[in-house]
């Protein structure tokens, strides 16, 4: 399998050469040179593998530059119920990612798909712990060091530092919008001592931070000189371990292949959502992909305008769903590719406009009359949305849901045909959003076991101006 920039400018490369990496040297995302085709048999013939072992079959169709008995063991090693209980006992996790159903509703099963099971809490650990193991695996086999730079809305970062902490070769510069995640999200991040983790706190918004990663991988002499990656979800790696769960969910979601199912995705940097567009395209036989957005709506305002207005940090609201509060989607960029019939000129173009416009207006394009056989739908949900839905849910199910997750039901909602499941895409416990949820349910959110005390921890946490100089002269500073 060979990979390709979506701007059509740079070398195609294999999974192992542009892991590490990040952007592609033209300033694109890596997408592979076709998506590999799925048959209805061959789907049925995965029902009742572990997820290790699903994985293992999505995967290997990806990084063919892996041996297969090595691609194996760091699935294996990654998809355990150890990982993946939270505490609880080992064989209530066998599955790593269960359906909660909820009930029927508008004459359709509608159900979360439980991503939130592992160590921080958050749907990210399911890509950014074999990401960890694969950079581990990856740099020893090449003998290199990576300084991983990210950026972080609230999930990402602590999911990327529990699972780089400690490997080898490793270490990790991560910035964060400073006083924009709740408290629990920051005392994850922030009380890690580790000497391989830098938090650097941002003076602005997530969307500063992201546009200081993209600058930094852009400068190709600086990114090459200090061995810099990311693992953000601009990373391929990160997407296509997202790919998995699609499908888990699908096959614990139905009996054969002949049915369909539709999920709804809070979104915000669009990656968790672009899986679920990638496995659509690989045959999964998924009926919808709703995309729910909170305030911060540019996707929503897409799908049902054909117009992308990215927003500036000064307009990017400070909502209750922190993870989402972003302007600028950049995997959204991997669905523009596909949309322009894989026209990497055409795609640098529009993107070229969202820089020195501000977006982009597609809706007397042609292209923008294909977009229903993509089989997107979106919507929108506002703060009071997200305490009606907890509340909701909570009365009627007796279930608690996070921000997010509430922004994805009440979207979803919007969305339901009968016959036809719907999966929300669960994107973290409750208790990470402790706040909004004792103002919805006037109860605090059960904590896991362990980590009732994490807030009063010591944090450990540089805050810093959204310049990209003083994030390059911080990363020089702390290099290997």
């Amino acid at each position: 399998m060979r990979y390709q920039s979506t701007r059509g400018n740079s070398p195609q490369q294999s999974f192992l050469e542009i892991l590490l990496g990040g952007l592609a040297p033209d300033g694109g995302l890596y997408l592979p040179s076709h998506y590999p085709q799925i048959s209805k048999a061959q789907l049925d013939s995965w029902r009742g593998l572990s997820y290790a072992d699903l994985a293992y079959e999505i995967l290997s169709l990806y990084c063919d530059d892996i041996p297969d008995t090595d691609l194996r063991a760091l699935l294996r090693k990654t998809y355990t119920a150890q990982v993946y209980c939270n505490g609880r006992a080992a064989d209530s996790a066998q599955d790593i990612t269960p359906i909660h159903w909820l009930g029927e509703e508008q004459g359709t099963r509608i159900g979360l798909l439980s991503l939130s099971n592992g160590p921080t809490l958050a749907f990210k650990d399911m890509a950014m712990q074999l990401l960890g193991n694969l950079f581990e695996y990856a740099l020893k086999r090449a003998g290199q060091q990576l300084n991983i730079l990210g950026a972080t809305s609230g999930d990402t970062g602590s999911a990327a530092e529990y699972a780089m902490r400690g490997k080898e070769g490793v270490t990790v510069f991560m910035l964060s919008p400073r006083g924009k995640m709740s408290a629990f999200q920051s005392a994850q991040m922030y009380s890690l001592q580790d000497p391989n983790i830098f938090n650097l706190a941002v003076g602005g918004v997530f969307d500063d931070c992201q546009d200081i990663v993209k600058a930094v991988s852009n400068d190709l002499p600086f990114k090459a000189k200090n061995q810099i990656g990311t693992v953000n979800s601009i990373n391929w790696g990160r997407v296509v371990a997202q790919v998995i769960y699609y499908f888990q969910g699908y096959l614990l979601a139905t009996k054969s292949s002949n049915e369909k199912v539709s999920f709804t995705v809070p979104s915000g940097n669009f990656g968790n959502v672009c899986a679920g567009h990638i496995a659509r395209m690989m045959g999964l036989p998924i009926e919808h992909l709703v995309v729910a957005t909170n305030e911060n709506d540019v996707l929503d305002e897409f799908y049902k305008t054909g117009v992308y207005r990215a927003r500036k940090s000064a307009e990017t609201l400070h909502t209750s769903s922190p993870s989402m509060d972003i302007s600028k989607a950049s995997n959204f960029e991997r669905f523009i590719f596909d949309l322009m019939s894989q026209d990497g000129q055409a795609t640098a173009k529009l993107f070229q406009q969202v820089e020195s416009q501000g977006g982009f207006d597609l809706s007397k394009d042609s292209v923008y009359k294909t977009m229903a056989k993509y089989g997107f739908r979106s919507g929108r949900s506002t703060h009071e949305n997200r305490i009606a839905t907890i509340q909701d849910i909570d009365q009627r199910y007796g279930v608690v849901i996070d921000t997010h997750t509430a922004d994805g039901v009440k979207v979803a909602r919007e969305h339901l045909q009968a016959g036809i499941p719907m999966l929300v895409l669960e994107t973290a416990l409750p208790i990470k959003f402790e706040e909004t949820i004792l103002e919805a349910l006037g109860r605090p959110a059960d904590c896991p076991k362990g980590l009732e005390g994490i807030k009063s921890l010591p944090q450990r946490v540089v805050n810093i101006d959204a310049d990209v100089s003083q994030v390059k002269s911080f990363i020089t500073d702390h290099v290997n």
